[in-house]
């Protein structure tokens, strides 16, 4: 891998400068991808932005950029997107510094931006070894998703296609899913739960075998199936609780299950309303799953356990031997699933083997 430092004035950045909004940005002479279609939107506020004409304007560094080689020797901004966009659009005039636009400034004033240098890194390589160093590398400004990074490692024209129907705040998987997932389009979340969903985790070999495709149809298509897929199996949305659940491990393994949905809308209402269930985000996955550990069925509090433990004498009653309070456990007699409640009427200290025995039946 190589890994060059270069000075570009502000100068050769802005020639050929081109903002297409969602058909991507372009400048350092048509050869630098600034923002690739549907790629992060611009974020700086106006005193980020007039920060980085203030440094420009009294001749200080600015934190350096990085650029990547891509496979036809053009360019793509890894990190400096924000800064770089600023520049471009105040020589391009479309804001004021001090209520000033860059033609109000005199000669001088305008020579001294446009000849100002930024360093940058620019760097080419294989699509591990960039990926290794963009982790590795001490990143400035406005920090990069790990989503981010794969991106502009595997770049071609399957990032750019998905990054059409995942990257917008108003993008269609925005539309259909934003109920259900967590996280920000802008800064492609949306695009790495989906993948992380269609590649069982393996987001990177997923990318990397794609990364040439002509276009992203079968990833938008398996997204919109298991959206698809929740809103008819769990017919009655509640965002508050169904939002964050990784719904696409669920779809992968339980797609091709019959439910009885009006059944499930029953079980899930009376979960809901059930006070022993603190974790009512994980009442969904209970239901597919029935493991008991997505509940966050409520546990007993240290003095119930406490007094349970002195009336035992702090015996376990399965195994008759005799512990302390720190190598037992409060455990339901009646269990939660057969009506037990959290009460102390229905606790047992039970030595730590064997209360795990018990629950692992």
């Amino acid at each position: 891998m190589n890994i060059d430092l270069k000075e570009i004035t502000v100068q050769e950045l802005f020639d050929g400068f081109q903002d297409n909004n969602e058909n991507g940005v372009v400048g350092f002479g048509g050869q630098l991808d600034i923002r690739p279609p549907y790629q992060r939107e611009f974020i700086y506020k106006d005193k980020q932005r007039d920060a980085v004409i203030n440094t420009i304007k009294k001749n200080f560094p600015l934190n350096v950029m990085y650029w990547a080689v891509r496979e036809d020797g053009t360019y793509e901004v890894i990190d400096g997107q924000q800064r770089t966009i600023s520049i471009c659009q105040y020589v391009d005039g479309e804001f004021a510094y001090q209520n000033r636009y860059f033609h109000n400034l005199k000669a001088d004033e305008k020579e001294q931006i446009l000849n100002y240098k930024l360093m940058v890194y620019i760097c080419s390589g294989t699509e591990s070894e960039k990926l290794e160093w963009f982790k590795t590398i001490n990143i400035a400004g406005e920090k990069l998703t790990e989503q981010e990074l794969r991106n502009a490692v595997y770049t071609g024209s399957w990032v750019s296609d998905a990054k059409r129907y995942f990257s917008k705040s108003s993008c269609v998987a925005y539309n259909i899913g934003g109920d259900y997932l967590n996280g920000s389009p802008i800064r492609q979340e949306f695009l790495e739960t989906a993948i992380s969903w269609i590649s069982e985790g393996k987001i990177e070999n997923y990318m990397a075998t794609h990364q040439h495709d002509p276009n992203a149809t079968a990833l938008w298509m398996y997204f919109q199936s298991v959206i698809t897929w929740v809103n008819a199996t769990f017919t009655n949305k509640r965002k508050k609780f169904m939002k964050g659940i990784q719904w696409g491990f669920l779809y992968n393994k339980y797609k091709d299950v019959v439910y009885d949905t009006k059944a499930i809308e029953e079980e899930t209402a009376r979960l809901i309303a059930d006070d022993e269930v603190e974790k009512k985000s994980g009442i969904y996955t209970y239901i597919l799953t029935r493991d008991e550990r997505y509940l966050g069925i409520r546990t007993f509090s240290d003095s119930v356990k406490q007094k349970v433990y002195e009336k035992q004498k702090g015996i376990c009653p399965i195994c008759k031997k005799s512990y302390d309070i720190s190598a037992m456990e409060g455990d339901h007699i009646t269990p939660w699933h057969e009506g037990g409640k959290t009460i102390e009427e229905n606790c047992q200290m039970l030595c730590k083997d064997d209360n795990r025995r018990k629950s692992g039946k």
